[in-house]
């Protein structure tokens, strides 16, 4: 099994850093990137393994028929991992195609 992220999500997360940093979510940098390489590791090591469902059709401008699983990171904040599953020459490829969390998502789903 293998987790992939588009470069669309790697971006997002490289900027999240500075996010979090700027609005005070974190007092050092250091902190928000490893909070994020945290989560980057997080999903890779565990979404082939989480509880998935079907992303609702809001979610279909960052591909079709994809599935969603969660990821919570403290008591304010889960992350909804947005992603395809497919085969290729017999393995099985988790492909990480876009991210949001619990405070722009959830009342989507």
């Amino acid at each position: 099994m293998k987790v992939l992220i588009i470069p669309e999500v790697r971006q997002y997360f490289y900027e999240l850093q500075y996010v979090l940093y700027e609005k005070d979510y974190f007092s050092y940098y250091e902190d928000a990137e490893r909070y994020v390489e945290e989560l980057i590791e997080d999903i890779k090591k565990n979404l082939p393994v989480k509880r998935s469902k079907p992303a609702p059709g809001r979610f279909d401008q960052f591909g079709e028929n994809m599935e969603f699983a969660a990821f919570k990171k403290n008591k304010h904040t889960t992350w909804y991992v947005f992603f395809d599953v497919y085969k290729e020459e017999g393995e099985i490829i988790y492909l990480v195609r876009h991210i949001e969390n619990n405070h722009t998502a959830a009342q989507y789903l």
